[in-house]
């Protein structure tokens, strides 16, 4: 009996497509394999066992089965977006458990293109923190499950890094996809503005969280992606030559990167200048001033998503942000930094199609309760080992996490990617060819 597990979507979809496999047998081992593994790993605030199987069925009967890009493939879906019948709860004891009324557009595309979605996943509270924890549960990197996953989308990348799920949906606001993917070993994709419908939350961290896929591979990401944006990107393209620039410099001043993520990048600059492709070092004209910048908005969008809930019932880490943030809702709004960001790069962007960074700075902090404890060790937490992703939330651009080599520990390394607007499909095509070139253990070696 062929196994479904540990399969790409595209591999699943197309034997579902084919009737050699049925939706329900694929959603049935998907999760057996969750109440197996998932007390280990945490990825998972609710599964949706009962339901799932019964839309596995309905996918089975519909009349364009042989049609569908993700016929019967199990996605997850981050605990900040709708999913119809079940509450969305941010990770906070401070959320109402009311069910939603209808799919997060993002979610119906998913459904519209054959997927079953078989639960929603862990969440720092609000989506906020690079690590995720709190009252519904602890998210691990299934690599090295002393480690956090990442947040904000950890969840979402611990179940398809422990291959609970071949594809999980997540959001981006400020690194919040991306760093969980790096951890995990997966392939993140934040698209630029607008190119995925958003919606998240209220107003979307003022325009910089963005929706996108975690996948194993980057013919599954492409798929999704395609799915999600509602576009024509599933075919691979021959690589064109690109101009790529190489950066190991921190945005932020005072934060270093470790020497494996150097190590990591470099490598990757040789495979592609290897391959053809037109690679120098050259750093992006970060200004003194991102820091705060980005602090501005982080803490805003903070300010905002807590409206109109109990602020007893939030940790003291979350209240602490949103108080502070509050401060700058009438500054961020104005999106004055946002602009003279995107005017000061758009230059470099000109001169070279692609960034290749780190990812990270270095690896995850500790799986912990860092929700207990205080916002300034929070905020160091996160800003030292992640200060190279929210760049390109406040410009908008695309930008995804590919995975690169491994750590010390064995859990992976990985790098950036960074493009200018409507380059998500170039950047995909880069990280094929890193793929190729540098394949990476798909999933984690849980049993």
């Amino acid at each position: 009996m062929t196994s479904w597990v540990g399969r790409t979507a595209a591999e699943i979809a197309t034997a579902v497509r084919e009737k050699r496999a049925t939706p329900r047998e694929v959603v049935a081992e998907h999760l057996a394999r969750i109440e197996l593994l998932d007390a280990r790993v945490g990825a998972f605030r609710q599964l949706r066992a009962a339901a799932a199987l019964a839309e596995a069925d309905e996918v089975a009967a519909r009349a364009d089965l042989a049609e569908l890009p993700l016929a019967g493939v199990p996605v997850a879906v981050k605990d900040n977006l709708a999913v119809r019948g079940e509450s969305t709860r941010l990770g906070s004891a401070a959320t109402p458990d009311t069910p939603a009324a209808d799919d997060h557009v993002t979610v119906a595309r998913l459904r519209a293109a054959g997927a079953v979605v078989v639960g929603l996943t862990n969440v720092p509270e609000l989506g906020v923190f690079g690590t995720t924890e709190g009252v519904h549960g602890t998210a691990r990197n299934p690599w090295d499950t002393t480690r956090t996953a990442g947040g904000s989308s950890g969840g979402s990348a611990a179940a398809v890094a422990a291959g609970l799920v071949p594809l999980a949906l997540g959001n981006d606001g400020m690194g919040s996809l991306r760093i969980p993917a790096a951890n995990c070993g997966l392939i993140g994709i934040k698209p630029g503005s607008g190119v995925v419908p958003a919606g998240i939350g209220h107003g979307d961290w003022f325009g910089l969280a963005e929706n996108g896929p975690l996948a194993t591979t980057v013919e599954d990401a492409r798929l999704m992606f395609s799915v999600l944006a509602a576009t024509d990107a599933v075919s691979a393209r021959k690589p064109a030559n690109r101009k790529i620039a190489v950066s190991v410099r921190s945005p932020l001043v005072g934060v270093t990167i470790s020497r494996p993520y150097v190590t990591a990048t470099r490598e990757a600059a040789q495979l592609l200048a290897g391959a053809g492709h037109r690679v120098r070092r050259a750093d992006p004209p970060y200004p003194l001033w991102l820091g705060t910048t980005a602090l501005a908005h982080w803490t805003a969008g903070t300010a905002l998503e807590a409206e109109g809930l109990d602020r007893r019932r939030l940790t003291r880490r979350t209240r602490v942000h949103a108080a502070l943030g509050r401060r700058f809702i009438g500054s961020v709004r104005e999106g004055t930094r946002r602009e003279q960001l995107r005017t000061r790069m758009e230059p470099f962007f000109a001169e070279h199609d692609v960034l290749l960074t780190p990812a990270l700075a270095r690896r995850g902090p500790a799986a912990a309760a860092w929700h207990e404890r205080g916002w300034l060790r929070n905020l160091l937490a996160n800003t030292n080992y992640s200060p190279l992703t929210p760049p390109w939330n406040l410009t908008g651009w695309p930008a995804m996490a590919v995975p690169f080599g491994t750590l010390p520990s064995g859990a992976p390394c990985a790098v950036q990617l960074v493009g200018r607007p409507g380059s998500e499909t170039d950047l995909l095509e880069l990280a094929g060819q890193l793929e190729e070139l540098r394949p990476w253990r798909r999933t984690a070696p849980l049993a």
